[in-house]
């Protein structure tokens, strides 16, 4: 019996454009009134998706939750009360950084836990950004170290140049794999976290504090940041429009696409169905 689902929000529980349709709005509140916990799971800080709770009826909610940064924070929906984090210690995440911002046209994020960060800013990535209305400040330098004293919970680079993005992440690894883990998402995020953060790591460590038993969640994603709580979950799940290196490791394929309310077909078939 699913009691947790947890989900990716760009490109799986929000449409193309950043909406949230009406169907997965449906569902979820059906599912939550059945006492299903929905857990959004996504690599974005929590402030930038606090809308999207709000149309869900989870906004501020006591013993809702929500994990943010690919795994780096948990926090209840109350107060944004944190739980846990784990985040990036200063000395490798300005490392990174450095690594990362010598490519050129590239865009380079660093998130805090309730502050983001970018300097160097691309015209795609502004776009992308706008379109899910992402608060940020514009570092006009690249330095980092006033945030020195600061949780830093994840640094990202942005390109919709895939060939720039493997040559970025091979360029950063090759000096700091043995402290981050690098993936990939929405087709132009280079994505650095802490090592053995990540999105299912965190699905499971609520889920333990919630009693929750492992096989009774469900994960739901698209792209290669999902794959970790796609394969820890009791019932993994791809979305129809997902890459297929993830759609064959997934138990489940949505017949709908993020577009046509994946979430809803799910919550139907597992939570409300009978």
């Amino acid at each position: 019996m699913i009691k947790i689902i947890a989900s990716d929000l760009d490109e799986t529980l929000l449409d193309t454009d950043g909406s949230l349709n009406q169907k997965n709005i449906n569902a979820i509140k059906a599912a939550t009134k059945a006492g299903v916990y929905f857990v959004p799971n996504s690599g974005r800080g929590y402030e930038s998706f606090e809308d999207n709770l709000v149309d869900l009826g989870l906004a501020q909610q006591p013993h809702q939750y929500k994990i943010s940064y690919n795994g780096a924070a948990i926090l209840e929906n109350a107060h944004d009360r944190v739980i846990a984090t784990n985040g990036i210690p200063f000395n490798l995440a300005k490392g990174v950084f450095d690594a990362g911002r010598t490519f050129d046209h590239v865009s380079c994020h660093v998130y805090l836990l309730d502050q983001l960060y970018i300097y160097h800013q691309t015209p795609t990535d502004a776009a992308y950004m706008a379109s899910r209305q992402v608060p940020f400040t514009k570092l006009e330098e690249p330095d980092i170290d006033f945030l020195k004293n600061r949780p830093i919970m994840k640094v990202i680079f942005e390109t919709p140049d895939v060939k720039r993005q493997h040559e970025l992440a091979d360029h950063v690894m090759a000096t700091y794999g043995d402290g981050v883990d690098v993936t990939f998402s929405s087709g132009r995020y280079i994505e650095f976290n802490k090592k053995g953060v990540n999105k299912g790591r965190a699905l499971l460590q609520l889920a333990d504090l919630l009693g929750v038993d492992h096989e009774d969640t469900m994960a739901v994603g698209d792209n290669f940041n999902d794959l970790p709580m796609i394969k820890a979950a009791g019932v993994g799940v791809a979305v129809a429009n997902a890459v297929p290196e993830v759609a064959k490791q997934a138990d489940v394929q949505t017949k709908a696409t993020n577009d046509d309310g994946a979430i809803a077909e799910l919550v139907n078939e597992y939570v409300l169905k009978g």
